[in-house]
Protein backbone atom coordinates (compact mmCIF):
# COMPACT_ATOMS: atom_id res chain seq x y z
CA UNK A 1 0.00 0.00 0.00
CA UNK A 2 1.40 3.38 -0.99
CA UNK A 3 0.80 7.28 -0.88
CA UNK A 4 0.74 10.05 -3.03
CA UNK A 5 3.41 11.73 -0.96
CA UNK A 6 4.76 8.70 0.83
CA UNK A 7 8.29 8.79 -0.59
CA UNK A 8 8.61 12.51 0.70
CA UNK A 9 7.13 11.83 3.53
CA UNK A 10 8.93 9.20 4.63
CA UNK A 11 12.49 10.96 3.24
CA UNK A 12 11.02 14.07 5.31
CA UNK A 13 10.23 12.37 8.18
CA UNK A 14 13.64 10.94 8.80
CA UNK A 15 15.71 14.24 8.22
CA UNK A 16 13.11 15.68 11.05
CA UNK A 17 13.85 12.68 13.00
CA UNK A 18 17.78 13.32 12.61
CA UNK A 19 17.43 16.73 13.57
CA UNK A 20 15.58 16.63 16.41
CA UNK A 21 18.04 14.03 17.80
CA UNK A 22 21.25 16.21 17.04
CA UNK A 23 19.00 18.92 19.29
CA UNK A 24 18.72 16.14 22.24
CA UNK A 25 22.33 15.86 22.12
CA UNK A 26 22.42 19.41 22.55
CA UNK A 27 20.05 20.14 25.49
CA UNK A 28 21.81 20.30 29.03
CA UNK A 29 19.93 19.13 31.42
CA UNK A 30 15.72 18.54 31.13
CA UNK A 31 15.96 14.56 30.60
CA UNK A 32 12.23 14.47 30.39
CA UNK A 33 11.94 16.79 27.61
CA UNK A 34 14.39 15.49 25.54
CA UNK A 35 13.24 11.83 26.23
CA UNK A 36 9.52 13.14 25.33
CA UNK A 37 10.55 15.15 22.29
CA UNK A 38 12.84 12.45 20.80
CA UNK A 39 10.56 9.56 21.42
CA UNK A 40 7.52 11.51 19.80
CA UNK A 41 9.55 12.83 16.92
CA UNK A 42 10.87 9.56 15.71
CA UNK A 43 7.97 7.36 16.58
CA UNK A 44 6.50 9.76 13.29
CA UNK A 45 8.82 8.50 10.77
CA UNK A 46 8.71 5.03 12.12
CA UNK A 47 4.95 4.45 11.86
CA UNK A 48 5.04 6.30 8.27
CA UNK A 49 8.01 3.08 7.18
CA UNK A 50 5.15 0.82 8.83
CA UNK A 51 2.70 1.54 7.04
CA UNK A 52 4.02 0.26 3.80
CA UNK A 53 3.54 -3.22 5.44
CA UNK A 54 0.06 -1.89 6.33
CA UNK A 55 -2.35 -5.32 5.65
CA UNK A 56 -5.55 -2.83 4.18
CA UNK A 57 -6.64 0.32 3.93
CA UNK A 58 -7.51 1.02 6.91
CA UNK A 59 -4.50 -0.16 8.78
CA UNK A 60 -3.05 2.07 6.51
CA UNK A 61 -4.39 5.07 7.58
CA UNK A 62 -4.29 3.99 10.97
CA UNK A 63 -0.71 3.92 10.68
CA UNK A 64 -0.98 7.56 9.26
CA UNK A 65 -3.26 8.62 12.25
CA UNK A 66 -1.01 7.45 14.97
CA UNK A 67 2.22 9.37 12.83
CA UNK A 68 -0.13 12.63 12.89
CA UNK A 69 -0.64 12.13 16.71
CA UNK A 70 3.08 11.43 17.18
CA UNK A 71 3.53 15.07 15.32
CA UNK A 72 1.64 17.07 16.73
CA UNK A 73 2.92 15.84 20.20
CA UNK A 74 5.98 16.58 18.59
CA UNK A 75 4.99 20.14 18.25
CA UNK A 76 3.95 20.51 21.70
CA UNK A 77 7.05 19.44 22.99
CA UNK A 78 8.94 21.47 20.57
CA UNK A 79 6.90 24.61 22.23
CA UNK A 80 7.79 23.70 25.44
CA UNK A 81 11.69 23.75 24.62
CA UNK A 82 11.37 27.04 22.97
CA UNK A 83 9.90 28.53 26.24
CA UNK A 84 11.84 27.01 28.90
CA UNK A 85 15.65 26.53 27.41
CA UNK A 86 15.35 30.40 25.67
CA UNK A 87 19.05 29.24 23.86
CA UNK A 88 17.60 26.91 21.75
CA UNK A 89 14.07 28.90 20.88
CA UNK A 90 15.25 29.77 17.36
CA UNK A 91 15.90 25.63 16.45
CA UNK A 92 12.81 25.04 18.17
CA UNK A 93 10.62 27.46 16.65
CA UNK A 94 11.86 26.41 12.98
CA UNK A 95 11.42 22.68 13.86
CA UNK A 96 8.05 23.31 15.12
CA UNK A 97 7.03 24.86 11.52
CA UNK A 98 9.00 21.57 9.79
CA UNK A 99 6.70 19.43 12.04
CA UNK A 100 3.53 21.42 11.12
CA UNK A 101 4.55 20.75 7.37
CA UNK A 102 5.04 16.88 8.25
CA UNK A 103 1.26 17.22 9.77
CA UNK A 104 -0.44 18.90 6.71
CA UNK A 105 1.27 16.25 4.55
CA UNK A 106 -0.14 13.19 6.61
CA UNK A 107 -3.40 14.90 6.89
CA UNK A 108 -3.35 15.59 3.36
CA UNK A 109 -2.33 11.78 2.25
CA UNK A 110 -4.89 10.32 5.07
CA UNK A 111 -8.08 12.69 2.98
CA UNK A 112 -6.55 11.27 -0.17
CA UNK A 113 -6.20 7.39 0.98
CA UNK A 114 -10.05 7.89 2.34
CA UNK A 115 -11.54 9.56 -0.83
CA UNK A 116 -9.77 7.11 -3.28
CA UNK A 117 -11.15 4.14 -2.84
CA UNK A 118 -10.88 2.51 -5.95
CA UNK A 119 -7.41 3.31 -5.58
CA UNK A 120 -6.84 2.31 -2.58
CA UNK A 121 -9.17 -0.99 -1.50
CA UNK A 122 -10.06 -1.85 1.86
Amino acid sequence: MTSPQKGKLKATSIAFATQILALCDRIERKAILKQQLGRAATSIGANIHEAHYAESRDDFIHKFKIALKECHETEYWLTLLSECCKEHMEEALKLRNDAGAIRRMLISSINTIRNNSEIYPS
